[in-house]
Order: C-alpha cells, then sequence, then structure tokens
C-alpha cells in the first residue's frame, strides 16, 4: 500500500511535471526568435559593411583583426555574435520543425543559458487543456508511477529476500 501511494505520488508528480512543457517550449521559442531576429539585424548589416568594401565574412573579420587593439577585440565579439547567430538559427528551425514530442526528444535545443533563464523568469505553470499537454501529463504521469513503483518495489523486494535469507 505505500508502495502504491508513493508510486502514485510520483506519476502525480510526473504528469504535472511533464505538462508544463508546451508553454515552457513557447516561452522559449518566443525569446529564441527574438534573439535571432536581433542577431540576424547585426549579422546583416556586418555583411553589408563587408561587402561595401568588397571583402567577404571571414576577410572582413580577418582585416578587423588588423586593426589594432580595438579592432581585434572588436573581431573577436563579432566572431562570437556570428557564431551564437549560427546556433541559435539551428535551434529555432529545429523548434519549428519539431511537434511537442519531438521538442522533448531535441531538448538538446533549448540549452542556451541565458534564453532559458529568461524563459523560466516569465514562465508561469498553467493547467493544461491543450491536446499536447493533457497527452504529456498522462505520459508523465504513467513515467512517475512506473519509475517510483518499480524503484520502490524493488527495494521492498530486495528488503523481503534478505529477511527470508534470515529466517
Amino acid at each position: 500500500m505505500i508502495i502504491r501511494t508513493i508510486a502514485m505520488a510520483g506519476g502525480l508528480a510526473g504528469a504535472v511535471g511533464l505538462s508544463q512543457f508546451p508553454e515552457y517550449s513557447q516561452q522559449y521559442t518566443q525569446r529564441l526568435s527574438g534573439a535571432v531576429e536581433e542577431l540576424s539585424a547585426v549579422v546583416a548589416q556586418f555583411d553589408a559593411d563587408a561587402a561595401g568594401l568588397g571583402l567577404d565574412r571571414e576577410a572582413a573579420l580577418e582585416d578587423l583583426r588588423q586593426g589594432g587593439r580595438m579592432g581585434e577585440a572588436r573581431a573577436i565579439s563579432m566572431g562570437y555574435v556570428l557564431n551564437r547567430h549560427q546556433m541559435l538559427s539551428e535551434d529555432l528551425a529545429a523548434i519549428r520543425r519539431s511537434t511537442t514530442i519531438g521538442k522533448i526528444l531535441n531538448a538538446g535545443r533549448f540549452t542556451d543559458l541565458e534564453l532559458a533563464q529568461k524563459a523560466w523568469g516569465d514562465f508561469k505553470p498553467a493547467v493544461p487543456v491543450t491536446g499536447a499537454g493533457l497527452g504529456l501529463a498522462g505520459i508523465g504521469f504513467l513515467a512517475g508511477y512506473g519509475l517510483f513503483a518499480g524503484l520502490f518495489g524493488g527495494l521492498a523486494l530486495l528488503g523481503r529476500r534478505r529477511s527470508e535469507a534470515r529466517a
């Protein structure tokens, strides 16, 4: 009876936790989209400046590096911006192509710490009323129940075997 109660609590915790994923992923995706949009403007301006001088992106970065300490520092920071833009753009494209289950399976696309912290700060848990939220609540319940039932059931079985061996 105790094991069932613990398993039920684990199932409910899993249901509540996983049912929130669609809303959190929406918050994260909105922030990600905004970040990509802003970085796209910076990258487009950099590329336009480079093209105006007859340079491609790599040549422009190298030219910038040769411009003294400030130029070198700016080339490093611009390199970071270009890399971040590419990474976030790839993440956004993958997330937008994914179904809810696909997003869970591609959780590695939700790893930009700055965006994740801001999305979490704005996130408000809600009762899931979408099909995806309710479906994930069911999956979360089954996963939590199964995990806790298996864990505590296994421990209880192990304890019984030790008691029987001593008798």
